[in-house]
């Protein structure tokens, strides 16, 4: 049976106080060395996708024209939208309110994010922009798609903490939902606008 939103939240583990430094930071430890390793990846694409854009600059900024920017954009602004609910249901379930319509609001955001993005790619393979296409394109889609598999964990976790409830539940979910804004954020200039 799922919790009522008028349920008792349960209060953060004291066993994730043996954690040294990382126990200060919000939701379960183990989140940030999972984050950490999440964020080294994508840091590793994105200096191998910079270091083929200099192999190849002129194919490359060709290449990005025939990307949507202003779709790319408006992804950009639902997913800071979406961070901003998971950061106030944060809030709010840290001062006792229900987190529940934020949480999912975020999560719905997210799932926002995935169906634009979805059009964009069949947009893009209609026109002929496949991952064959060119280097750019398979960076693209790399990219791209490899961050939209890490929205589909996000949203699924939002929805789960959400139901669970609790301080360090939904502190790690919204960790976990921010850095796939970072990574985001830093993704779309890198690949839609930077030249």
């Amino acid at each position: 049976m799922l919790p009522d939103a008028d349920d008792p939240v349960p209060e953060k583990d004291p066993a994730s106080s043996d954690w040294g430094p990382l126990s200060t930071l919000p939701g379960n430890p183990m989140i940030w060395i999972l984050i950490l390793g999440e964020l080294l990846v994508f840091g590793a694409f994105f200096l191998f996708f910079a270091f083929e854009r200099a192999r190849d600059p002129v194919l490359f900024n060709q290449s990005q024209l025939h990307l949507d920017r202003t779709v790319g954009a408006a992804n950009t602004l639902v997913l800071i939208t979406s961070g901003w609910l998971a950061a106030l249901g944060a809030r709010a379930e840290a001062s006792g309110r229900n987190s529940r319509p934020l949480l999912l609001g975020s999560a719905t955001l997210g799932v926002l994010f995935l169906v634009i993005k979805v059009r964009e790619y069949a947009t893009e393979i209609s026109a002929g922009f496949t991952i064959d296409t060119n280097a750019f394109f398979s960076w693209y889609y790399l990219l791209t798609g490899f961050h939209a598999a890490h929205v589909v964990a996000g949203v699924i976790l939002l929805t789960i903490v959400a139901w669970l409830r609790g301080e360090e539940n939904v502190e790690t979910g919204c960790a976990v939902w921010h850095m796939v804004d970072l990574i985001w954020v830093i993704l779309y200039p890198l690949v839609y606008l930077i030249r």
